[in-house]
């Protein structure tokens, strides 16, 4: 089995949560490593803007397959690809889809469940589970319940929701679940004591902490597409200043120095 799969499966079992600055392409994933990562997990929603398109699993397999391709080649600590829906709806097919981003070099997924039935993601988390049963690689399967993100049910069952899905999913054979949109300390350590999978969590308004998740159980952080979009700001903002007025001062202004930047690639 991959050592860089077993090595990411561990990293869930600290008490402090595993924390996730998501990546978007080789170059961010190289610079998160390169200031201390212990894993690097893609941005979907990143990954898409930066090859021209929009989030929300339009994003063709092989374009992706080829991302993960290129963090693995200048990486050298495990990746875990934000796959979104599967970019199908036939389970067959996300297991196939899947199975790609395996060879490409992935340890690790994110599959959620958005709008469509909890039954469909069960059974498209039991195909990706058989096939990759051959190919050497313990994928972790972390299951997005996306309850909370979407507003799927009235708040007063969002709970009782998500712990059936945690259900129903760990029974199909994910490794851990994802609950972005929940902030509630009290509903985060209800959640957490309601399943033996570790739980991840999204970067939030609102969200307590690291220490204090760590308390309530958390064992998983991400960062999400938060990184990616401050940049894409900083960046629409630096663009558009130097378009008007022309100037270079700016650009200049907490920038890494070409030679830091080319050293990460040797």
């Amino acid at each position: 089995m991959s050592t860089l799969a077993t090595t990411f499966r561990d990293l869930h079992q600290n008490k402090t949560p595993l924390r996730l600055a998501n990546a978007w392409d080789a170059g961010s994933a190289r610079l998160i490593e390169s200031v201390g990562a212990p894993a690097i997990a893609t941005t979907s929603a990143g990954v898409a803007w930066a090859l021209g398109y929009p989030d929300g699993d339009t994003l063709p397999i092989r374009d992706l397959a080829g991302v993960v391709a290129a963090i693995t080649r200048i990486v050298g600590i495990p990746l875990s690809v934000d796959a979104e829906g599967g970019y199908a709806s036939d389970p067959a097919a996300v297991g196939e889809n899947i199975a790609i981003l395996v060879d490409a070099g992935a340890v690790g997924i994110n599959i959620e469940d958005g709008s469509s039935s909890p039954d469909l993601l069960a059974a498209k988390i039991e195909r990706i589970r058989r096939v990759v049963a051959g190919k050497g690689v313990d994928l972790f399967i972390n299951a997005r319940v996306d309850v909370y993100l979407r507003g799927l049910v009235p708040e007063a069952e969002r709970l009782a929701e998500v712990l059936a899905r945690a259900t129903r999913y760990r029974e199909a054979g994910a490794d851990g679940i994802f609950v972005p949109g929940l902030v509630d300390p009290a509903t985060i350590r209800q959640v957490v004591e309601a399943t033996p999978l570790p739980v991840n969590l999204l970067a939030w308004k609102g969200l307590p902490p690291a220490a204090e998740l760590a308390a309530l159980g958390v064992r998983r952080l991400s960062a999400g597409s938060g990184i990616c979009q401050s940049l894409w700001g900083r960046a629409a903002g630096l663009a558009k200043a130097f378009l008007d007025e022309g100037a270079s001062g700016p650009l200049a202004e907490g920038a890494m120095t070409h030679p830091q930047i080319n050293a990460l690639f040797l």
